[in-house]
């Protein structure tokens, strides 16, 4: 019986230093690879110019001094020069990241409606892009008098609900201020006819457009629903017919209710403003637009059976 083969002594080292190379190539590899990374990570942030009359304060310049290094999971970043004035970042790559905007103007989404959360003795409104597709929110500080505007997206919160938590030790050096919230949706409509409107009212549900949840509101001949994050869904009955309707214009039949949707009343939003013609009463709805369907076919239901045709 033939014996197995055995390398010779220089075999062995030949084959000792072929894995000790390959060995070697693919830390080569990871570790060029951890450099790469580590450079596009720490590479500035861009941030464009955007509307912040407070931004150069002192204020904002003594609170950009006060924020952490570290921001659920992701490292303080540079700006990219020229950087605006009062902004700041966090970042773990190219596309996770966190920014922040001290002194910008509040959102035209900041109404009496607006649904507000505290988070550690500062008042935050989180507002959702409604752009289909994006992730992206953005939580607003509106208590105080230099408004702070945070940006991230789902793939830089990773596992945080939030980034702001971590934020509100540093926005409580800035002044406390109450701001005027803008008009409400449908508030600044002119009256019509109301003596129709109490049975509608009544029967309109409690949930709209599944998270929707009506609350109470002080303006008469109205209801509310709203959402953390998202426009409100408001309806008022009985106001006056919409100005910019005019015969020929184009009109949507939804079930029993022929809508009018008027796309002046909706600007500076992302949300539809949408009469309902042909009752014995006009009837507002203003919905965010990727829920309108749903709305309209919710609400058109409850206006078909509690008034008449006009």
């Amino acid at each position: 019986m033939s014996s197995a083969y055995q390398p010779s002594r220089s075999g062995r080292a030949a084959i000792y230093l072929s894995l000790v190379l390959a060995v070697a190539l693919v830390l080569g590899v990871v570790v060029g690879a951890k450099v790469v990374f580590d450079r596009v990570a720490k590479q500035p942030v861009p941030m464009s110019d955007l509307p912040a009359p407070l931004a150069d304060s002192p204020e904002c310049a003594s609170f950009l001094d006060t924020l952490p290094d570290e921001l659920i999971g992701h490292d303080r970043a540079e700006i990219l020069e020229p950087a605006p004035d009062g902004v700041a970042a966090w970042s773990s790559s190219s596309v996770e990241r966190v920014t922040l905007r001290c002194g910008v103007d509040l959102p035209l989404q900041y109404t009496a409606y607006a649904p507000t959360e505290e988070v550690d003795g500062v008042e935050w409104l989180r507002i959702t892009d409604a752009t289909p597709g994006s992730t992206l929110q953005t939580w607003y500080a509106v208590d105080r008098e230099q408004v702070v505007a945070v940006t991230a997206d789902a793939e830089s919160l990773g596992r945080h609900a939030e980034p702001v938590s971590g934020l509100s030790g540093s926005v409580a050096t800035l002044p406390v201020a109450e701001h005027e919230p803008f008009p409400a949706p449908l508030s600044q409509l002119a009256a019509g006819d109301t003596a129709v409107c109490g049975d509608l009212l009544a029967a309109l549900p409690d949930t709209v457009a599944e998270d929707h949840e009506r609350i109470d509101v002080p303006e008469d001949h109205t209801v509310a629903w709203v959402a953390d994050g998202r426009e409100p869904v408001v309806l008022r009955c009985g106001v006056a017919p919409p100005e910019n309707y005019q015969p020929g214009i184009q009109l949507n039949q939804v079930n029993d209710i022929v809508w009018f949707e008027d796309t002046v009343l909706a600007s500076g939003t992302t949300a539809g403003t949408w009469f309902a013609l042909g009752r014995e009463t006009d009837i507002a709805v203003s919905t965010p637009q990727d829920v309108s369907s749903e709305v309209l076919v919710q609400l058109g239901d409850v206006i078909a059976a509690e008034t008449a045709e006009q």
